[in-house]
């Protein structure tokens, strides 16, 4: 019998990453394309792609991420955050494009949340996953499973008061939102004041979170996640400031994979449902 192989898709709203592990969670190889905005043309190069990947492996089991959420039932896409896709069959269309491969579809902030629990080695029993990239994500994971209560979990949708109007949490403290306010993407930001001013924005969000999850830890991640190092004593600090005995901040941790949770979620979520 031949190497088993696991396929991941990662769909984001700009590129979309395809990656191929073996049974034993090895990364074989990734790679990615453009996410096309018209939902048709993005299936055709998607299948393109994987008919690439084919002709080098054969795949038993397939994990596709996709932001927004989901109909996990009927495999549909209700909405997919920074992409202009609303109610497409994404589960079917894509096992059309992997013949006889069972094909497994959910939330990237949760499947990324998945992958870093697992990586805490069951230090903590309920984990608060948040992904702070062009959009905002989270997932709760209990006991090393996506908690079904949160499946539809979108934290960026939150709705606050901010510059006098109601605005969703991602419009004003994203990745997207960084870089439209200081004109920088976090990677090019080393001036404290900067992220002294952005942790402002995010405190809202997370306090809603803490005190609606009430997590053992909060793990973040996402393209801003990456440089969490740069803005964690703030955030501590901000949040420490509200003192709420009802709702203690947890620690806070840098994601181990942040660039790479989604596929590496995808393998787990795989292995977890075999």
């Amino acid at each position: 019998m031949g190497q088993e192989y696991y396929l991941a898709v990662d769909v984001g709203g700009t590129k979309t990453l395809f990656a191929v592990f073996d049974a034993q969670g090895g990364l074989v190889c990734e790679c990615k394309i453009k996410t096309d905005n018209e939902y048709q043309r993005f299936i055709e190069q998607a299948g393109e792609n994987i008919d690439k990947l084919l002709g080098r492996f054969k795949f038993s089991r397939a994990c596709c991420a996709i932001p927004g959420r989901i109909d996990f039932e009927h495999g549909v896409g209700l909405d997919f955050g920074n992409l202009p896709w609303e109610n497409v069959p994404i589960r079917k269309d894509l096992e059309t494009k992997l013949p006889g491969t069972k094909l497994l579809l959910h939330n990237d902030a949760k499947l990324a949340g998945l992958s870093e629990s697992i990586l805490l080695h069951k230090k903590y029993t309920k984990v608060l996953y948040i992904t702070i990239s062009t959009g905002i994500g989270g997932g709760v994971i209990i006991n090393d499973v996506i908690d079904k209560d949160f499946e539809n979990f979108e934290p960026g949708q939150m709705i606050f008061e901010h510059s006098g109007q109601d605005r969703k949490w991602e419009s004003f403290a994203s990745g997207k939102a960084l870089k439209a306010r200081f004109g920088k993407q976090a990677a090019e930001i080393d001036d404290p004041d900067i992220w002294r001013e952005y942790t402002k924005l995010l405190v809202p969000g997370f306090e809603d979170m803490l005190a609606t999850v009430q997590p053992d830890v909060v793990v973040i991640g996402g393209g801003v996640g990456a440089h969490f190092e740069k803005f964690q004593s703030f955030l501590e600090a901000d949040l420490k400031k509200i003192n709420n005995p009802l709702v203690p901040t947890p620690p806070l941790l840098k994601a181990q994979r942040p660039e790479e949770a989604v596929i590496y979620g995808c393998y787990d979520y795989i292995t977890q449902n075999l």
